[in-house]
């Protein structure tokens, strides 16, 4: 259980003093599959006694991380640095907020000792945020890694680092320091920001981690975010979208536990094994009687003919009504389900355009996990309905990845997640 309010070091003064008089935030229950056991082992025992005997931090305890005692056992931690108090009150954190105090000046030796007793192979070094310092901590980041370098010459070392906004050259310091891995947390998607991270700006942290790429190629860059914040899925992927276009290598993707009841609420709890088979999304789409309930924009779907093809193939031809605002139109179009080959084509018949096509295309990528791909070429006879209905199908499109989505969540009773 983790608690509000810090009665041991200081009995007076809150641990989140921002976040006291905010309304209590409910979140759903937790599912059997993300609950832990209560560390307990000698492994975990070990660990704690030996991050005790150095002073030091880490965000697993800091953080209230469930995995502690999983990690521990294993000998593997987080290494905390610069304290144990942020300048940041974002919503979803539950270290300690607040005016830190004087970098211990120790500190990066003594991570490096705690490394060598533990006999990390791999250590990751992460901090809070110290707004308060003029180069935000880069220093003491610098001179720990070379501390770690220096005592545990074979060790990789990984450091999860603030966004050094407004601090001019502070990521040049940390860059030249030579860390294996770089990681910066996005956290979550950009809509979410200004209630779940509002000291940090989305756009900022994606050109940080692609800077680094700029100042050394050999450095291995990494980011994280959280889902179960009330993100859409299209969101997410236009977070992986914009971190490879940063030549970001690595995402991690995790579950977000509410700390306390003051923090954010948890949307939705997210089973790691969400995804649909090929065959189960070809059902989806293939079901185009169902349209006018879940896809945007479609208002009707009638079926004129259904026939089977000799070669396996079914072929629908339906009339189909779009309604946007005042505008409304109606087409025909001929539909070929091919489920030998996990294919759907939409051919146009009649109706106001020149041209329209639309594929569909399901590929298998493991158990129960496939690609989507979706092709969509169309254009109007009127010049006047291109501009009022143009307009029209790039707003549907935007919304339409979202709408089979949550169709298939009511179908099959989860979203897919995989990519399309």
């Amino acid at each position: 259980m983790v608690v509000i309010v810090d009665t041991i070091s200081n009995p007076l003064r809150p641990r989140h003093p921002e976040k006291v008089n905010r309304p209590d935030s409910a979140s759903p229950p937790k599912p059997d599959w993300i609950r832990v056991r209560a560390p307990n082992t000698r492994g975990y025992a070990d660990t704690r006694n030996i991050v005790r005997a150095n002073g030091l931090h880490t965000v697993c305890e800091e953080a209230g991380c469930p995995n502690i005692g999983e990690c521990w056992d294993k000998k593997h931690a987080t290494f905390m640095i610069m304290g144990d108090t942020c300048t940041r009150a974002c919503a979803f954190c539950n270290v300690k907020t607040g005016m830190p105090s004087a970098l211990d000046v120790a500190e990066p030796d003594n991570v490096a000792e705690a490394v060598a007793k533990l006999g990390l192979a791999h250590v990751v070094i992460t901090s809070v945020d110290r707004d308060d310092l003029a180069d935000g901590g880069a220093e003491h980041f610098a001179q720990t890694i070379r501390a770690i370098r220096a005592a545990c010459p074979s060790t990789t070392i990984e450091i999860l680092t603030p966004d050094f906004l407004r601090k001019e050259g502070a990521l040049e310091v940390v860059v030249a320091a030579k860390p294996d891995v770089f990681n910066h947390n996005l956290e979550t998607v950009p809509s979410r920001y200004l209630t779940v991270r509002p000291g940090a700006r989305y756009f900022h942290s994606i050109r940080l981690l692609q800077r680094v790429k700029e100042l050394d190629p050999a450095i291995f860059t990494k980011s994280g975010i959280m889902v179960g914040l009330g993100e859409e899925r299209h969101e997410v992927q236009q977070v992986m979208d914009d971190l490879r276009s940063g030549d970001v290598d690595f995402l991690t993707i995790g579950q977000y536990l509410q700390p306390t009841r003051k923090h954010h609420a948890v949307m939705r709890y997210v089973p790691p094994d969400e995804h649909h088979s090929a065959s189960e999304m070809f059902d989806l789409v293939a079901d185009v009687e169902r349209y006018p309930e879940f896809v945007p924009l479609c208002s009707a779907l009638k079926i004129r003919q259904r026939m089977a093809k000799p070669d396996g193939t079914e072929v629908l031809v339906a009339d189909m009504t779009v309604s946007f605002k005042l505008v409304k139109e109606s087409f025909t179009s001929r539909v070929t389900l091919d489920r030998a080959n996990l294919k759907i084509l939409v051919e146009y018949l009649q109706g106001p355009f020149s041209n329209l096509e639309n594929r569909w295309t399901f590929e298998p990528k493991g158990d129960d996990v496939c690609d989507v791909g979706f092709f969509l070429a169309y254009e109007f006879k009127s010049r006047m309905l291109a501009l009022l209905m143009g307009s029209m199908f790039d707003a549907a499109f935007a919304r339409f990845s979202t709408a089979f989505e949550k169709r298939a969540d009511a179908v099959y009773g989860r979203p897919k997640l995989t990519s399309s």
